[in-house]
């Protein structure tokens, strides 16, 4: 299982929300570049980068921080945020992304997505799926669907998707720990599925369990921010 360090947005600050919240962020004393660097300094591979402002203003805005991410670390970069159509797609991809996560899109477009996997192909999108009490949420985690998690996902295993980061939203940045329980369950419907945890991991022995459910990936974002994970911790997830 490898570990993917997220960093979050806005104005080109790095800052996590509680549960999507942008009234509940906390700013961080961090540059996302030089944080970037640092990370690969440490032995990671994989960043999850993720353009807040372009996820509210419904385009990319952070092209620049991605850029010098990109040039300035060998980092494979999943970015998300603001992609709601080829062009902005095109534009992540220029930029240095070498992936890009499919969200609100994936439901208020499935063609648009559709065509993605077929002209770019499964390993450049990863499909983003954030759920709350088994019903997909879009728009930031604003917008409940109709969409029940298991048969969106079945609909996109049908499309060709490979892999998916599947964000439990009422965990997400509070430390409370990762949903397990939920990816087990995934994982056992779905054993074709990479799948990549998001939201609440806030310790060694949840990555322990992550691995033990055999998934492909955790995103950590604010328990790496604020060291209640530390390299020592997960060095053997590292590389």
């Amino acid at each position: 299982m490898r570990i993917i360090p997220a960093i979050d947005i806005i104005e080109g600050r790095c800052v996590r929300l509680e549960q999507g919240d942008y009234a509940r962020k906390k700013l961080y004393d961090a540059d996302p570049v030089a944080l970037a660097e640092k990370l690969e300094q440490q032995g990671f591979r994989y960043l999850h980068l993720v353009d807040l402002d372009g996820a509210k203003a419904g385009r990319p805005v952070n092209l620049k921080i991605l850029e010098q991410i990109a040039s300035r670390t060998g980092l494979l970069i999943d970015f998300g945020g603001g992609v709601k159509n080829t062009e902005a797609l095109e534009q992540v991809f220029d930029a240095g992304a070498q992936q890009v996560t499919a969200g609100s899109i994936a439901v208020k477009k499935p063609e648009t997505v559709t065509r993605w996997l077929e002209r770019f192909g499964p390993e450049k999108i990863i499909l983003g799926a954030d759920v709350k009490e088994g019903k997909v949420f879009i728009n930031g985690w604003k917008t409940e669907t109709d969409w029940e998690l298991f048969p969106f996902l079945e609909f996109y295993l049908q499309k060709g998707i490979q892999t998916v980061v599947c964000t439990d939203i009422a965990r997400d940045g509070l430390l409370q720990g990762s949903a397990v329980a939920l990816y087990r369950e995934i994982i056992k419907t779905f054993p074709s599925l990479k799948l990549i945890a998001s939201g609440g991991v806030n310790s060694a022995g949840d990555l322990a369990a992550l691995q033990k459910a055999r998934l492909d990936g955790a995103i950590v974002g604010k328990a790496l921010l604020e060291n209640k994970i530390t390299m020592d911790q997960i060095k053997d997830y590292v590389g």
